[in-house]
């Protein structure tokens, strides 16, 4: 962002400073918190957020006589919500270097699809032949159709930036290698301003509400 005497500063904001070292720390002192770059991560911050998230998980509702559940990747997906904006607001403790954040995201997400796709295509392939074609077509529709009424709706009725408006479609649809994708494609981390919201009550949504789902269907 341009730096001008009208620029106001909030919580939170980062700045780079380019000076003697002196001054720099002098003026370190005066703004807030000096953030250094670092190679080590705050590994008790990340501990912490997993073990609370397992905790929240843990937890379950019922109702109507079906239990409701988070379970353990719900409450770590909010335990990361919670320690992202405390560490957004006081960043003085969570450190995670870029790298890290990298493995997280890439390795983690690439590991994922491998264990997801492994496991769904024998049921797959057992669908595909018991009830043919068919289960592909209606799937793609199934998919698509809510994504290509978001983008009509969120660009020509809402008049959303279209880079927010696809990073809000890839975290409704819980998709963090959709978004990787656009980001790719635009060279732009803007659309991470409208993945994050979706993308958390997707998630949680698509947790808690399997069991309603299932006995809908049954």
């Amino acid at each position: 962002m341009p730096f001008t005497a009208e620029t106001r500063l909030d919580r939170g904001d980062l700045l780079s400073l380019v000076g003697a070292k002196h001054d720099v720390e002098r003026a370190a002192k005066e703004l807030g918190y000096a953030d250094r770059a670092t190679v080590s991560t705050d590994m008790i911050f990340v501990a912490l957020g997993i073990f609370f998230g397992g905790l929240v998980g843990l937890l379950t509702v019922t109702i109507g006589g079906l239990p409701i559940t988070l379970t353990a990747s719900g409450g770590a997906l909010v335990m990361g919500l919670v320690f992202g904006y405390l560490r957004s607001v006081r960043p003085t403790f969570g450190r995670i270097p870029e790298p890290a954040m990298w493995v997280f995201d890439m390795v983690g997400l690439t590991t994922f699809m491998a264990v997801v796709g492994l496991g769904a295509g024998p049921s797959f392939v057992a669908g595909l032949q018991k009830s043919g074609p068919s289960l592909v077509i209606v799937g793609l529709i199934v998919a698509g159709l809510p994504h290509v009424v978001s983008i009509l709706f969120g660009r020509y009725i809402l008049k959303m930036n279209p880079l927010i408006l696809l990073g809000a479609c890839s975290g409704a649809g819980t998709l963090t290698a959709a978004l990787k994708a656009v980001q790719e494609e635009a060279q732009s981390k803007l659309p991470t301003l409208g993945y994050t919201v979706p993308y958390a009550i997707g998630n949680i949504l698509l947790t808690a509400w399997g069991p309603v789902i299932v006995a809908m269907m049954a």
